[in-house]
């Protein structure tokens, strides 16, 4: 539950806005606050539009409220569309999407149009190097898993094989990823759409390699693997990118 003493956060980061941005075209409040899932250590998540800017981001305190700034142009918040879509973590496109506008008027409304048309249509499908790939390591750390190690390496491990194993889920789905909280509410997300119930396999799983006992982990990993072709190490193969020449 968020703090009582804080002020609306509705109110307080429009008055933010106009005292940071009074030529914003558009401002938006995004973030756990307006998804119903903030806790008492929730920030204030602001994309700020505007005509000319330094593009930047910036971590301030406001009336009593931590904030997260996002300051862009229109030029620049398709530059970073295209970044999230590369790395399939739709973390702009969310944020103007879902976001409650702070700023009277329809300046911007063509951009959270584009945002929530980007997010519904998802990242698509990786490609088969970038399957063959995520197969190759999921399967490399499993083999670490199996291997046995002492605790502060096998918890790292087992970490790795929650996590590998997730992505690799939400690849195969077709679906956005993410970090952190964000990659488990992606797979809830998943799991309400087509009745599975990976996101609690996982945490279960992971929780008991963690203590040392990795047999419900592996089951998990071995389940999303098979979705996307099995197990890959031997005839494994991936050419590297090329190489720069180096200046004379």
């Amino acid at each position: 539950m968020l703090i009582m003493t804080k002020a609306d956060p509705v109110a307080t980061a429009r008055e933010l806005v106009v005292e940071r941005f009074p030529q914003a075209r558009q401002a938006w409040l995004a973030g756990s606050v307006v998804l119903g899932l903030a806790t008492e250590t929730s920030d204030l998540d602001i994309p700020v539009l505007l005509d000319a800017v330094e593009v930047h981001r910036e971590t301030l305190r406001y009336r009593g409220w931590p904030v997260e700034l996002f300051v862009h142009t229109e030029a620049s918040i398709h530059q970073f569309l295209a970044l999230d879509l590369a790395r399939r973590r739709p973390s702009l496109a969310r944020m103007i999407s879902t976001g409650v506008p702070l700023v009277s008027g329809t300046a911007g409304d063509g951009v959270r149009r584009e945002c929530a048309a980007v997010l519904a249509a998802g990242p698509g499908f990786l490609d088969a190097v970038g399957l063959a790939y995520a197969r190759y390591t999921l399967t490399d750390q499993l083999d670490d898993l199996a291997g046995g190690a002492a605790p502060p390496v096998r918890d790292a491990i087992a970490f790795d094989v929650w996590r590998g194993s997730a992505e690799l889920l939400l690849a195969c789905a077709g679906r956005w990823t993410g970090t952190g909280k964000w990659l488990v509410r992606e797979v809830q997300a998943l799991d309400e759409d087509d009745g599975s119930d990976y996101a609690n396999r996982l945490h279960d799983g992971l929780h008991e390699a963690l203590d040392g006992r990795p047999d419900a982990l592996t089951v998990v990993a071995d389940e999303i693997l098979q979705q996307a072709g099995g197990r890959l190490g031997d005839g494994f193969y991936l050419n590297a990118p090329p190489l720069q020449r180096a200046e004379s």
